[in-house]
């Protein structure tokens, strides 16, 4: 499990090196993912110890995905006052941004839809 753990933050890092020098508007997770994906494509007959190894600490981290999140939960306890003082505007912004996040959704679904020539067959 400490050779998968080390392989996944050694892809993180190589991700976040690359967005500092090369400035990309992607977080830095997601290019060590996308670069780990790619290795372990590449190199699959080669890495036959390290694939477990990497799915292993993967598992790990995903079994206990819910205590990324106490952080946050600490942060809305700790800051309750502000959240009760903006709690109009954080309720418009959730609203807005879920009524954009949704017609921006069907216009995709759409615009791939035309674009792909599919034709309605329910009649």
């Amino acid at each position: 499990m400490l050779r998968g753990l080390a392989a996944l933050l050694f892809f993180q890092l190589l991700g976040e090196s690359l967005v500092f020098v090369t400035g990309l508007p992607v977080p830095g997770p997601v290019v060590g993912l996308v670069l780990l994906f790619l290795s372990l494509l590449a190199l699959q007959g080669s890495l036959r110890e390290t694939i477990p190894a990497v799915e292993a600490a993967a598992s790990a981290l995903l079994g206990n995905l819910g205590l990324f999140f106490v952080p946050a939960g600490v942060g809305v306890v700790a800051l309750w006052g502000v959240v009760q003082d903006e709690g109009g505007a954080i309720a418009a912004v959730l609203v807005v941004s879920a009524v954009f996040t949704l017609a921006v959704t069907v216009w995709t679904f759409v615009a791939v839809r035309r674009l792909l020539g599919s034709k309605d067959t329910a009649a």
